[in-house]
């Protein structure tokens, strides 16, 4: 009888391996519009912050008003996987105050933040090329089983159940990286 016992503690203590949450990736943006002098900058700030060289975003449409057209470049981009990109997205939260907002989070548990002056980031100094600037960081979270997405044969849905919710990013963020939600 207390075998038992042990056995149902055991197994109600265990921790559900595929519910675990691990971040995917970390997506640095700059958006400079049709100036290109501006986005040279972006480029210099984007590799100086991430390591690595930076993709251009191309404009798809076309606005006269904005003086866009298809083709255009108008940001750049870099995506980190791995420690490297958790590295980063520690120093980056100290340059935000170590605080997001819980209206940052969208449905499927995915978050961004702003990061207003470069210079905040510990270790990157100031460049007197790029001046004072500042970009968006997006960070995508993922579960163990997410690749069935994203898998070539028998592409299938993530049920409801194992969805990563904007409540259960929080509580990842607050727990793993010790960032403060603020409502406001």
């Amino acid at each position: 009888m207390q075998e038992a016992k042990v056995i149902e503690t055991k197994k109600t203590s265990k921790e559900n391996v595929m519910k675990r949450i691990k971040i995917d990736k970390v997506t640095l943006n700059f958006g400079a519009g049709s100036n290109q002098g501006h986005l040279e900058k972006g480029l210099k700030l984007i590799k100086l912050v991430g390591g690595k060289d930076p993709v251009k975003t191309l404009s798809k449409s076309r606005i006269p008003t904005w003086s866009l057209r298809p083709g255009l470049p108008i940001g750049c981009k870099l995506t980190l996987r791995g420690k490297g990109a958790e590295e980063l997205l520690k120093r980056l939260f100290h340059a935000a105050d170590n605080k997001i907002l819980r209206k940052s989070f969208d449905e499927q548990g995915n978050f961004s933040f702003g990061v207003k002056e470069y210079i905040n980031i510990p270790g990157v100094k100031y460049d007197p090329e790029i001046g004072i600037l500042g970009f968006d960081v997006a960070v995508t979270l993922t579960r163990p089983g997410y690749r069935i997405m994203r898998r070539n044969k028998f592409t299938k849905s993530i049920s409801k159940d194992h969805r990563i919710s904007k409540d259960e990013a929080s509580l990842f963020v607050k727990e793993k990286l010790g960032i403060e939600i603020q409502d406001q």
